[in-house]
């Protein structure tokens, strides 16, 4: 009888099937592979559209806007998008980024993000330090406030001494010579002793140190802009274009520490720091306009060795200077003139106390949230 065997006359049509089945897997594969590629592109694109749009906005405004409280929270708020977005990526990439060449980049941006760290802290402790201002300001402006009565003589004298106390808090730590430690509210951490708080009132609050005395604002700048060049073809392609959006993070955290530190009083400030963004770049022009244009208004402040470069500061300093002079030149009885020039003081005095009461706290807030942005990366990074 003749063989029935089946397996002789069905293995050919088992390896037919088997290699049609293995077609099919690799076109799915295939087709998977190019629409997470299809993806990517996508979300890479749409993160430097993002960026781009931010800082064009943010390149629209004034000079006369330009470094306010307003826009700096509206630098802060744009970090904190820009920030969430590039997290996304990298989370949808766990795999790519955690292998070379991207493993590299990421350790990079972690080791910057630590000095980013140190950087909110010493802006929140120069937001405190103009806190302290402000109480100084709303003594001369109680009292020189006229409610229409005759200007005293021991109404000068009180507000030349809030004047005098005014110079010496926005003078450098090391100018001033003082032997108050200088504390840092530590993000997160808050001294609940009513005795510190009610005697060191515009210090710190923390015990922790937020800085050391060695610290310098323009040192981890600079630490953070090393080594900081636009990824080269080679590197765009081995990591499917995922260097891009590492540079581009990396830029914006430089800007926006470095427009910070520019702002608001930091401990030896220090703003020459190179930024040079390749024009194929979308968010190139604006974010270089920006840098040029507070470079320009740094080199305007430098002659009076300015605390910082925010509008409100630049207020301060001009309206305690009015006020000083005034106060130094009057004679009593007051003519009416002078009555006038001291009324119209004390008016633009009141703008400026407004500004930095309704300004000062929501721009905490914006650090201290970029802070805690910064932190939660850092420890999904480091897992």
């Amino acid at each position: 009888m003749p063989s029935t065997d089946n397996e002789g006359s069905s293995s050919p049509f088992s390896s037919i099937g088997r290699a049609i089945y293995g077609i099919r897997q690799g076109q799915v594969h295939s087709l998977e592979a190019n629409q997470r590629s299809t993806v990517r592109d996508s979300e890479l694109e749409s993160f430097q559209k993002q960026v781009a749009d931010r800082f064009q906005y943010l390149s629209r405004v004034g000079d006369d806007e330009l470094l306010s409280i307003n826009w700096m929270r509206k630098l802060m708020d744009a970090f904190i998008c820009c920030h969430e977005e590039f997290r996304a990526i990298l989370l949808n990439n766990k795999e790519q980024v955690s292998n070379t060449p991207l493993d590299r980049s990421i350790f990079e941006f972690l080791e910057r993000l630590v000095k980013a760290l140190d950087i909110c802290n010493a802006s929140r402790d120069g937001i405190e330090k103009i806190r302290v201002w402000l109480k100084h300001l709303e003594i001369i402006m109680c009292a020189l406030s006229s409610n229409h009565r005759a200007f005293s003589e021991g109404q000068f004298l009180r507000a030349r001494k809030a004047l005098m106390d005014l110079a010496l808090a926005m003078l450098d730590q090391k100018d001033s010579g003082s032997v108050l430690p200088q504390r840092n509210r530590s993000f997160g951490r808050h001294n609940t002793n009513k005795y510190h708080h009610r005697h060191f009132t515009g210090l710190s609050r923390s015990h922790s140190w937020s800085v050391s005395r060695s610290w310098s604002a323009a040192k981890q700048l600079h630490t953070i802009a090393s080594n900081l060049v636009p990824p080269r073809g080679n590197e765009i392609v081995a990591t499917n274009g995922l260097a891009i959006p590492f540079y581009t993070m990396n830029s914006v955290l430089l800007f926006v520490l470095w427009a910070l530190v520019a702002a608001v009083p930091c401990q030896d400030r220090g703003l020459n720091i190179q930024l040079s963004v390749p024009r194929q770049f979308s968010w190139s022009t604006p974010v270089t306009s920006l840098h040029e244009r507070i470079m320009e208004e740094s080199k305007k402040r430098e002659r009076r060795n300015s605390n910082g470069l925010l509008k409100e500061i630049n207020q301060v300093e001009t309206c305690a200077q009015r006020m000083t002079d005034l106060v130094d030149s009057v004679q009593f009885p007051l003519t009416d003139e002078q009555k006038m020039e001291v009324e119209q003081n004390v008016k633009e005095l009141t703008l400026v106390c407004e500004a930095l009461r309704n300004g000062l706290d929501p721009l905490e807030r914006q650090v201290r949230e970029v802070f805690r942005k910064i932190m939660t990366f850092r420890a999904e990074g480091l897992d």
